[in-house]
């Protein structure tokens, strides 16, 4: 094993990449909800991970896998449950989440750089 390489073991490079990979669901979920705003029946899809991530980070692991589910909110005379103005606050939430997350891995590799220059 590579000195330092451990560090993609840890805890919190776990939990970010389970959080990344949570978030990148919830991208494509919202996508989904938008693109079916006008389809009779169609219900939205929710995807929630953070709070089994956070179960997970206390219990020392941080891996999770994020579950998908369908939106109980109430449905338009149609049957469709899709709020366009909900959908866009959620997607600029997940997006600026989405950066952060990859922004912290990025400062992860950035040190392995470092060290690997440095050794």
């Amino acid at each position: 094993m590579y000195p330092g390489m451990g560090m993609f073991d840890s805890v919190g490079f776990v939990a970010l990449n389970s959080a990344l990979d949570g978030l990148a669901l919830r991208q494509r979920a919202i996508a989904d909800n938008v693109a079916n705003l006008q389809t009779p029946g169609f219900h939205a899809r929710r995807v929630q991970f953070e709070d089994e991530l956070a179960r997970a980070v206390a219990g020392g692991s941080g891996a999770v896998e994020a579950r998908t589910s369908r939106s109980l909110e109430p449905t338009r005379e149609d049957g469709n449950n899709v709020n366009l103005d909900a959908e866009t606050l959620l997607n600029v939430d997940t997006n600026l989440r989405y950066q952060l997350a990859t922004q912290a891995v990025s400062g992860t590799f950035s040190s392995v750089r470092t060290a690997m220059r440095t050794s």
